[in-house]
């Protein structure tokens, strides 16, 4: 217990920090006169008079942040964010249970877009905007936003960061020091949410709900202000524009500000994984929308309209959804949903795999069946020019396999509580990736409302794993992580 007091104390600042953020739902509670004013005041008093306490009472344990204490903190982050935000949902609604609050938040923070609440079109607009403003901060990450402000709270951020956004390193540098990264991230994604919100506005969106859909678009995160989803708008516009903002938050960040600073698109081509990311996205739309069109289910234009928005939404893990897929025939649903487990970008805000780590393992099994061929040569194995050392590999493999067999025991978990294949094999993908929808009892024309309590906590359980890469999570569960 001595040992977790300094992370204690510095949860309790930030937890006041995050407290601060329902001032803005409150405020547009009381604009609206929309009856949740209450429940955010309340979520606001409590939030701030436990983490000032708190902070008080732990003040004397202050110190640096040490590696191991990243991991930790980032963890009992995102369970106590999730607690707080699922406060003012579970006084507001008076007929569903902190179970369904806390796989609402978590939801919301982790960038699933999976939901179990109905009428989402007469509901209170500053709790509608709190679920999205949940989106928009896990999108990017409330740590790294913490990360900003962590020196002005008196210790360093550098090992949150590590612990929030494992993965790959990549060339470019967007800034030398952590604070100026997280930064200069928060100014681009604001930037490029206010920008997606005023051209959602100019084709047709109200302000509510384009300010709304902004925030979740270009985080991934897959909430809608309509149970319809966008298909609730008709708008080929509107669903381009979402498009074209999904596929910008599912590439690496370095790659924007490479293009920014270049002022040329090349850098994304240039970039190994967001060009196969493009050439596999491009080529399963044409093969599944002329597969669709030929067994009669749409017109050509509404096949490739269709489509090209689902696999984009789905396959980078954001979650909207502007027809039922599930109708679809099944080959070509589960391959959106394979997509999803390794289309986004390391650096990006999407989940999954990851495509550097899959290309990493596509080239070291290609070297390995060369090797067999011929055991003297010698082949390294390159991502975008790199050549990645053993160790780097091998932590992939683990990584991956990790993952996968993450994947086979929580399907089989949601099986043993009673829940079909499909529907628990795409209810884990769904969760581990962060894209939302699944098949089955949960595919886009229902939600999660109809699972068990039980399966709801297994649900919200691996979208933390997903959200956090895994071994985050798993490491805290290990007994070495708590020896000196």
């Amino acid at each position: 217990m001595y040992k977790l007091l300094p992370i204690i104390h510095m949860l309790s600042k930030l937890s006041l920090l995050f407290s601060l953020l329902t001032f803005v739902p409150t405020t547009i509670s009381h604009l609206f006169g929309d009856h949740a004013f209450m429940a955010f005041a309340e979520t606001t008093f409590i939030t701030v008079l436990v983490s000032l306490v708190v902070w008080l009472a732990t003040y004397q344990y202050q110190r640096e942040l040490r590696p191991r204490d990243g991991f930790t903190l980032v963890v009992l982050l995102w369970l106590e964010f999730a607690m707080v935000a699922a406060m003012p949902m579970y006084l507001y609604f008076g007929e569903i249970s902190f179970t369904d609050a806390f796989f609402e938040a978590m939801s919301g923070l982790t960038t699933t877009g999976a939901t179990v609440i109905t009428g989402l079109d007469n509901i209170a607009p500053s709790i509608n905007l709190w679920r999205h403003m949940l989106n928009w901060l896990g999108g990017m990450g409330i740590i790294v936003l913490a990360v900003a402000v962590l020196p002005m709270l008196g210790v360093g951020g550098t090992q949150l960061l590590k612990a929030e956004i494992p993965g790959i390193d990549k060339d470019a540098k967007v800034a030398p020091r952590v604070s100026q990264v997280a930064k200069r991230l928060w100014g681009f994604y604001l930037g490029c949410t206010v920008l997606i919100g005023l051209l959602l506005h100019w084709a047709g969106m109200d302000w509510f709900d384009a300010m709304c859909h902004a925030m979740s678009t270009f985080a991934l995160g897959g909430f809608s202000t309509h149970d319809n989803s966008v298909a609730y708008f008709q708008s080929p516009l509107i669903e381009g524009l979402i498009m074209l903002a999904t596929l910008a938050g599912g590439i690496n960040f370095a790659n924007h500000f490479a293009v920014l600073r270049q002022k040329s698109l090349r850098s994304y081509w240039h970039d190994e994984e967001c060009r196969i990311m493009l050439l596999l996205l491009s080529g399963s739309i044409v093969v599944c929308s002329l597969y669709l069109y030929d067994k009669g289910f749409y017109s050509l234009f509404d096949a490739f309209r269709y489509v090209s928005f689902n696999f984009v939404s789905v396959g980078l893990a954001s979650g909207f959804a502007n027809t039922d897929f599930a109708t679809w025939p099944l080959i070509v649903s589960l391959w959106m949903f394979f997509l999803a487990n390794v289309l986004a970008n390391t650096g990006s805000m999407g989940g999954g795999v990851k495509l550097a780590r899959a290309l990493a393992l596509w080239k070291f099994s290609l070297r390995e069946i060369t090797l067999l061929l011929h055991p003297d040569a010698v082949r390294t194995v390159k991502v975008n020019g790199r050549t990645l050392p053993e160790r780097t590999t091998m932590a992939i493999m683990a990584f991956i396999f990790v993952y996968f067999m993450t994947v086979v025991v929580f399907t089989f978990a949601l099986m043993i509580t009673g829940l079909d294949f499909l529907t628990a094999l795409t209810g884990v993908i769904a969760c581990i990736t962060n894209a939302g929808p699944g098949l089955g009892s949960i595919g886009p024309s229902q939600n999660y409302a109809a699972l068990s309590d039980i399966q709801k906590w297994i649900c919200t359980i691996i979208m933390l794993l997903g959200r956090l890469e895994i071994f985050t999570v798993l490491m805290l569960l290990t007994p070495n992580y708590w020896k000196k």
